[in-house]
């Protein structure tokens, strides 16, 4: 379905009014044109905030092909808007899987020196397909955290051919995008969904790194009363030390209201949990993949699915109770909502624009996996602060020396 380009430019400016640090760092590439002559294969979300993003790499002189990081997650209006603008794009909403794989392969036909991924598809196709034997690739820049798992067992295996940057390891990226632009978001998405009041409902929260703290702590003030499901025994903990309640899915799956999953691990919430749940219980994940509840198990033994309005199916058990699945256990803060807020997708595209930026400059690097340099991760928490009018204190040099020393 085609969008609406003019909604589409308004939608772009609106993030852009909220996204000053990425604006600042954008009229400095049109000045200074890093980019003159690099081609950018960039597999993200297609959204209002990732269109700001795009429009600071073309100003620097970048070419840049567009595809999406998920089928259904793609905002129309932005694609046509950005399709207007010259960008080239090849993406929609509702991708078949084969599409979705033919247009990060479009993108990469065009001989990119820099990939830009979300969830690391367009990486593994790029090494599936060995595009490296057929022109230079200075590295990739991976936004998110189930990229990061994905990129780390390439390079355990050895198979691991380019730099990559891993900039949802920037500490101005993670502790804010993950933490709170996935919690408002991910409850964002399932409010749209199904017009429900969080406060007296037990929602269960499966993982808690930094996005299920987010979603966590977010459904808690909303009022609800949040119980935690992990495998690791130190975030167990700190969810009970948060004031959380913590058991296993079998038994939370008993009692829940809504669940929501944010591990980046397939079966967090499996189909014998779904099969024990209250009827009436609502499924949503957050994380990058549709794999963590248990969908393909659930469509094929289901007696029946019944979409009751966009991405809202309602599914009848084989023990006649009825369970809510949201945007088909995929990403919910992107099919029913509009993914981060732009004001913490500032600092994240800031991240990758600097990032890029620092890759051009370092165009040969050794293979291998790079954490973001710590003086863009200040950078861009400083221009953060500086754009909010705050101000911080700064180390004297009687402190600093403080700090080096042993002898004191």
């Amino acid at each position: 379905m085609a969008g609406n380009t003019e909604l589409g430019m308004k939608k772009i400016e609106w993030a852009r009014r909220h996204m000053p640090v990425l604006s600042r760092i954008r009229e400095r590439f049109a000045k200074e044109r890093p980019f003159e002559g690099i081609v950018f294969s960039v597999t993200l979300h297609v959204t209002k905030e990732t269109a700001n993003l795009v429009e600071a790499l073309r100003d620097g002189g970048a070419e840049i092909y567009l595809t999406p990081a998920n089928p259904l997650s793609t905002d129309n209006d932005v694609a046509e808007a950005l399709k207007n603008k010259g960008v080239n794009v090849r993406a929609w909403r509702g991708m078949a899987h084969e599409e979705y794989l033919g247009a990060i392969d479009w993108a990469h036909s065009h001989s990119p020196s820099i990939i830009i991924d979300d969830g690391a598809d367009s990486i593994v196709r790029a090494h599936e397909k060995n595009i490296f034997s057929k022109f230079k690739v200075y590295g990739a820049l991976e936004e998110t955290t189930t990229g990061v798992i994905r990129i780390r067992a390439l390079e355990k295996e050895g198979k691991l051919k380019i730099p990559v940057f891993f900039i949802n390891e920037a500490q101005s990226k993670k502790l804010f995008d993950n933490r709170y632009g996935t919690g408002q978001s991910g409850i964002d998405g399932v409010i749209r969904a199904t017009s429900i009041l969080f406060a007296g409902k037990r929602v269960v929260v499966c993982g808690y790194g930094l996005v299920g703290r987010g979603v966590a702590s977010r459904a808690r003030g909303l009022g609800a009363s949040v119980i935690v499901t992990e495998t690791s025994p130190i975030r167990a903990l700190e969810a009970i030390m948060d004031g959380f309640t913590v058991m296993p899915i079998l038994e939370a799956a008993k009692i829940g209201d809504v669940f929501i999953t944010a591990t980046g691990n397939i079966k967090a919430i499996p189909y014998e949990a779904i099969l024990l749940m209250k009827d009436g219980a609502i499924l949503a994940n957050v994380g990058h993949f549709d794999v963590e509840i248990d969908v393909a198990t659930l469509y094929k033994e289901a007696k029946s699915v019944v979409e009751i309005k966009p991405f809202v199916e309602e599914v009848l058990l084989p023990n006649d109770k009825k369970i809510y699945l949201l945007a088909k256990g995929r990403v919910v803060n992107l099919v029913l909502a509009e993914g981060h807020p732009p004001d913490v997708m500032d600092m994240s595209f800031s991240n990758q624009a600097l990032v890029s930026e620092y890759l051009v400059k370092h165009r040969d690097l050794k293979i291998g996996i790079y954490n973001v340099p710590e003086e863009i991760d200040m950078m861009v928490a400083s221009m953060k602060l500086d754009t909010m009018g705050v101000k911080i204190d700064e180390l004297s040099e009687e402190q600093r020396r403080y700090l080096s020393s042993w002898n004191i």
